[in-house]
């Protein structure tokens, strides 16, 4: 990092060639905080809900990602995100993921985000917050389904799968239209981030978006995307990159 020291204070140059005045205390002590979306796996090959002829073209969203349509046809939601969770297996983190996991060395490193996979815990990420869930684990499709979650050995979950309640395991996904249970969690996460950086994510998702303006007592609030058109809070720095370049630039920064 780029630092120059006066005093008490240290000087750090941001992106927008203006000079910030942080105490010695934020530089050693700060936190920092990663919220990332869709477009931080789909460099990894991860297909996203705009992606043409991903696995999520193949199929209705109203089918497979939603309470009604477990409901309706079980045996096809499992289909799916087992096919997901082959997806998932079959690739790696990219180099986006393994910079967050670097920041580590650098303070306290949390990631909050979107995804369903399993790339930033691979990568070496050691504080992971799931918003939607973890494709990696199942939970009860019964009534108490937020009560325990169970590792999925493989990629295979089998509707003769149970609980020991006795109900069908389900993927430990937030579908479309059920409570985001980790929103509550996440919110003192990032009103406590000195360092904040939005990555890939398109922030159209609610209530997931919304999240971000509990950041106010950042020091530092970036946005990482390539669309010249995203609506950024005026207080964040738009990187216009993407993923992993927007990262590689801010690990010179942190």
């Amino acid at each position: 990092m780029n630092v120059l020291y006066f005093s008490k204070y240290y000087w750090i140059p941001n992106f927008t060639s203006k000079y910030y005045c942080y105490t010695k205390e934020f530089v050693h002590m700060k936190k920092i905080v990663i919220f990332s979306g869709a477009g931080m796996s789909a460099e990894s090959g991860i297909d996203t809900f705009r992606k043409s002829g991903g696995l999520w073209e193949q199929y209705k969203i109203e089918d497979v990602a939603t309470p009604e349509a477990w409901k309706n046809n079980s045996h096809n939601v499992q289909q799916f995100y087992n096919l997901q969770r082959e997806q998932i297996s079959a690739v790696e983190p990219n180099l986006g993921h393994k910079l967050v996991a670097e920041m580590e060395q650098f303070g306290k490193t949390i990631v909050v985000t979107q995804n369903i996979d399993d790339l930033h815990e691979r990568a070496g990420s050691s504080h992971v917050l799931h918003l939607h869930g973890n494709i990696r684990y199942a939970k009860s499709s019964g009534p108490n389904q937020e009560k325990a979650y169970y590792p999925i050995e493989g990629d295979y979950l089998s509707m003769t799968d149970l609980c020991p309640d006795g109900y069908p395991l389900r993927p430990h996904v937030v579908w479309f239209g059920e409570e985001v249970p980790m929103y509550e969690k996440a919110i003192p996460v990032i009103e406590s981030a000195t360092i904040f950086i939005v990555v890939g994510t398109s922030l159209n998702v609610y209530p997931a978006a919304g999240l971000i303006h509990y950041a106010s007592r950042a020091r530092l609030k970036i946005v990482i995307d390539p669309d010249e058109q995203l609506n950024v809070p005026p207080d964040f720095v738009h990187l216009k990159l993407s993923a992993s370049e927007g990262l590689k630039k801010c690990l010179e920064w942190i």
